[in-house]
């Protein structure tokens, strides 16, 4: 299965969620997925199946619990995947960065009006007719 296809499922999103806080027994994960989800114990572990089966997490035998953890490579495959997009949208948050900035500058400039309607003297007679 491709990562894609893994991480596609909000449900297995919201298992890889939790685990990012640390170990966890598959018990309070399907508690805490049973509640937001709705879905059964069978269903929760088939997920969990499929989270471990695809390298998504570990899992180690305490007594009779599963202890559950993230694995940290596949996230990093599809980080690899993501850098090539990555300078996209920092390209336009950068752009946003600088004309947020040059407001700023600009309402200083003028003496520290945002521009918003009623901040202008012709805003005020506007709201005042």
């Amino acid at each position: 299965m491709h990562a894609f296809d893994i991480l596609g499922d909000p449900v297995r999103r919201r298992i890889l969620e939790l685990l990012a806080d640390g170990e966890q027994t598959s018990g309070a994960i399907t508690e805490v997925i049973r509640a937001e989800f709705g879905i059964s114990q069978p269903g929760v572990s088939q997920h969990l199946r499929v989270l471990r089966e695809n390298g998504f997490t570990t899992v180690r035998a305490q007594g009779a619990r599963r202890l559950y953890a993230v694995n940290s490579e596949p996230l990093r495959e599809v980080d690899r995947w993501l850098a090539r997009f990555r300078g996209i949208w920092e390209q336009h948050l950068d752009a946003l960065a600088t004309e947020l900035a040059r407001g700023r500058r600009e309402r200083r400039r003028r003496g520290g009006t945002d521009g918003a309607p009623g901040d202008s003297p012709a805003g005020e007679e506007r709201n005042h007719r």
